[in-house]
């Protein structure tokens, strides 16, 4: 399992990484055509907004297999090791509801727009709303796991904190 979720985390940031540099080329190349040469990339804002959307959206199923996204947990720390895995399923269940609404927008929201395509590049539009459709899976998967893992005892009591301290990203 270690090692699926080892490649599959840096399939996710080759992916971004290809992203990023897809859309500084565009948008570069673009501005060096308007300011040296009076043309144009016609698509290449467009592109690049889909490009940057996809790429907020796949990192955040990164930060979120790292818990390094914002929370709280003063309450959470101080806690008895017992209390803290109930909680923590607690919260865990929480955000599978919240990511199953995620998937039910996002699939009818692909749905309604799969005939649709954009202005200046043709793409269809169901690529664009399918980033919602990617990350509640991945996020629903990474979640399940999490759930699996406290539910049977397979995390020690550093793993058990909800969130990573931005001391601890530091050093």
């Amino acid at each position: 399992m270690a090692k699926i979720t080892r490649f599959l985390e840096q399939l996710l940031n080759i992916i971004m990484a290809a992203a990023l540099a897809i859309m500084v080329v565009l948008v570069f190349g673009n501005v060096v055509l308007r300011y040296f040469f009076n043309s144009g990339i016609t698509w290449s804002e467009e592109m690049s907004r889909y490009l940057f959307v996809w790429l907020t959206f796949l990192g955040s199923i990164g930060a979120y297999q790292n818990k390094e996204h914002l929370g709280v947990d003063m309450m959470v720390k101080r806690l008895p090791r017992h209390v803290k895995r109930f909680v923590l399923v607690v919260s865990d269940l929480l955000i599978i509801f919240v990511l199953v609404l995620l998937l039910d927008g996002s699939w009818k929201m692909t749905l309604m727009n799969i005939d649709s395509v954009t202005p200046a590049v043709g793409m269809p539009l169901a690529l664009v709303y399918g980033t919602g459709l990617v990350v509640a899976v991945s996020m629903a998967i990474i979640t399940i796991n999490n759930i699996y893992r406290i539910i049977f005892n397979k995390v020690t009591d550093e793993e058990l904190n909800a969130i990573n301290d931005s001391e601890e990203m530091i050093i």
